[in-house]
């Protein structure tokens, strides 16, 4: 099954393919940059997201938003992510989430998918925790300040390992068993 995926970014492309291939998906990227909606709201973000990749790409296709929601924040930045760690990257953002009373980070991936007649969505979710100092590499937004619960070790430090359990993967897993059960 081709399956057509439009994102500008080239990890999530890779993380993407590496998953949905081993669900025997061939996942054609379409590299292109979406204006997004600036909102917290992530339905309303990847709703809008989803209309304008189907209006470029004019038949199936498949986006995704990725957000961090600090529990010390009231779940902030959320859809805001981004703008978020590119206004603090890694240092400050450790170092802010570390003043807060509840550490408690959860790691939201959303997947909008069009056929051409409805939208689907499908969430995965993570909980967990942020270092005192990044760690891991730095090449993939947050994965060097993200602990998910009952590791010790960031997502950039376990490499690969974490498309085994990560948000994205429980998504896109959701996505493949849709998938299957309307083929």
């Amino acid at each position: 099954m081709e399956l057509r995926f439009l994102s500008g970014n080239q990890h999530k492309i890779q993380e993407t393919q590496t998953i949905l291939g081993s669900a025997g998906a061939m996942v054609i990227p379409v590299n292109r940059k979406i204006h997004e909606l600036q909102t917290d709201n992530v339905m309303a973000l990847v709703r809008d997201k989803l209309i304008k990749a189907f209006q470029m790409v004019g038949r199936a296709v498949f986006v995704e938003h990725t957000g961090l929601h600090l529990v010390g924040l009231n779940n902030f930045p959320g859809g805001l992510t981004q703008v978020f760690w590119d206004t603090l990257e890694a240092e400050a953002f450790a170092a802010l989430v570390n003043r807060l009373q509840s550490k408690v980070v959860v790691a939201k991936t959303t997947i909008g998918y069009c056929d051409g007649r409805c939208f689907h969505f499908f969430t995965g979710e993570i909980k967990g925790t942020v270092p005192v100092s990044p760690a891991g590499p730095r090449d993939f937004q947050w994965d060097c300040v993200f602990i998910p619960d009952g590791d010790h070790r960031t997502f950039a430090e376990m490499g690969e390992e974490k498309n085994n359990h990560s948000m994205r993967r429980i998504a896109l897993d959701a996505f493949v068993k849709f998938l299957g059960s309307n083929s």
